[in-house]
């Protein structure tokens, strides 16, 4: 079976995406699931998270510092007459269900010739193959590690790289914030994303004939996640439950009747009918608080922290114990939603 490709997107920064894409993925492996991870942020936030200290001898290195998403597609954007070839990727430590295409700083170095590519119309043919180069390496990747899933993090931008991400796709998820920008990170995002699926629809017979075809991807919409806010009395706080009601509202009344109609979204009736969901919402989650320093602190998610791996004792252990469960709770309802939805 191909590896199912997700995307956490939000043009809008700080809504705690490579996070959640960590913590999401690592649920995923505890049902048995290979999942790769691919940084695509030229921050490498996703590769830090994993690779914690050795993050820098990683790229100087001679066994690895060729084993990163830039240099991967490397002979494709310098027209090099090579083929791109699957990277041994980066297994984590404490799951070998988890692998890593890692990030580069200087990824962003490509966008303008990608950009020229996508819109060129095959006007350039030297062009051609730079669009649908990173699905050929994550497929390559996938197939040699026998990935069930693969999670793209992406950097927050309406870039062309992100652009050839997301219509690398089969399902997206939109992470939020409970506050004014969100709303209008979605405002944007319900006309740019049927525009992105528009293009590949429209372009793939252009590219029929590149040594790296467009995929042939659904790029639906599973759902969004509102996160970061302060709970009072297991309650979002006063200042934020008006704002998490819009963002839900305007998913329901807004964004889904605009994508729908374009074959964006998935069903979600018999999901609600099991009680996986109400509605588009996956989860609202609060801050990590603490947590979330103690997870980063051993390279791991917070969902995969034990009571000895939080290490404190008494009533502070237990108050982060019970919110540690709250949090593995909603990650675990939200891969079974995947596997329900994406297969």
């Amino acid at each position: 079976m191909k590896a199912k490709t997700i995307v956490l997107f939000n043009h809008k920064g700080g809504v705690s995406k490579t996070t959640t894409t960590f913590n999401l993925a690592w649920a995923l492996t505890t049902k048995r699931k290979k999942v790769l991870l691919v940084d695509g942020d030229p921050q490498c936030n996703m590769t830090g998270l994993l690779l914690g200290d050795t993050f820098d001898d990683y790229y100087v290195s001679e066994h690895t510092r060729n084993n990163n998403i830039k240099d991967a597609v490397k002979v494709a954007f310098e027209g090099k007459p090579a083929p791109i070839q699957a990277i041994d990727c980066y297994n984590h430590e404490a799951n070998e269900n988890l692998f890593l295409i890692p990030g580069h700083m200087d990824l962003s170095e490509y966008d303008s010739a990608l950009s020229l590519a996508l819109y060129s119309n095959n006007a350039i043919s030297t062009l051609q193959n730079l669009p649908g180069a990173f699905y050929q390496l994550i497929r390559l990747c996938a197939d040699k590690y026998h990935i069930d899933y693969v999670f793209i993090d992406m950097n927050p931008g309406l870039s062309a790289i992100n652009q050839t991400f997301f219509m690398s796709s089969d399902a997206f998820i939109v992470p939020t914030n409970p506050d004014p920008f969100s709303l209008m990170a979605l405002k944007t995002l319900k006309t740019i994303l049927p525009r992105w699926k528009a293009w590949v629809e429209r372009s793939r017979e252009y590219f029929t004939d590149a040594s790296y075809p467009l995929p042939d991807t659904e790029m639906k919409f599973i759902g969004e996640i509102i996160q970061r806010f302060n709970v009072r009395n297991r309650k979002a706080a006063t200042p934020y439950q008006g704002k998490i009601e819009e963002i839900k509202t305007c998913i329901e009344t807004e964004f889904v009747p605009v994508l729908s109609p374009k074959g964006i979204t998935y069903d979600i009736t018999p999901l609600v009918n099991k009680g996986l969901l109400k509605d588009h919402c996956l989860a609202e989650i609060s801050e990590f608080g603490a947590l979330l320093q103690k997870a980063n602190e051993q390279n791991i998610p917070v969902v995969a922290l034990t009571k000895d791996r939080i290490g404190e004792t008494g009533s502070v252990l237990e108050q982060m114990a019970e919110k540690q469960n709250r949090v593995a709770q909603s990650f675990n309802t939200m891969a079974e939603v995947i596997l329900e939805l994406v297969k």
